[in-house]
Formats: structure tokens, sequence, C-alpha cells
């Protein structure tokens, strides 16, 4: 699976992101609507993690899915 299908279906995929990372809201989830950019600064700002540690665990997400 790639970005794009997740984008295109992320009110699908917007619990399964709230269960990995469950310190986002979901007032936050539905402002993102998808955008990985931003959901990386999301994973950022509330775990304090470093940008390519974000990334990593968007990417390890996404390959479950």
């Amino acid at each position: 699976m790639n970005w794009d299908q997740v984008e295109g279906n992320w009110k699908q995929f917007k619990g399964k992101a709230q269960q990995q990372w469950g310190k986002l809201t979901n007032d936050e989830l539905d402002r993102i609507q998808g955008r990985q950019t931003e959901l990386a600064g999301l994973i950022q700002e509330r775990y304090g993690k470093t940008k390519e540690e974000a990334e990593r665990e968007i990417n390890d997400w996404l390959s479950r899915h």
C-alpha cells in the first residue's frame, strides 16, 4: 500500500492511526486529513521523536496495513 491510498481513504485509516498513536486526538487527525508530513509533525510533537523516527514509524505502520 502507498500513502496516496491512505490519504484517499483517511476516514477509514484514521481509527487505525489513533490506535497506533493514542496521544493524537480525533480533532488533530481530522485536521491533517491524511497528509503524511503533518502526521509526522504531530508524532514528533506528542512523542518527542525526531523527524526521521516519526517517518520510520509511519513507514512501518504503513507496511502493516
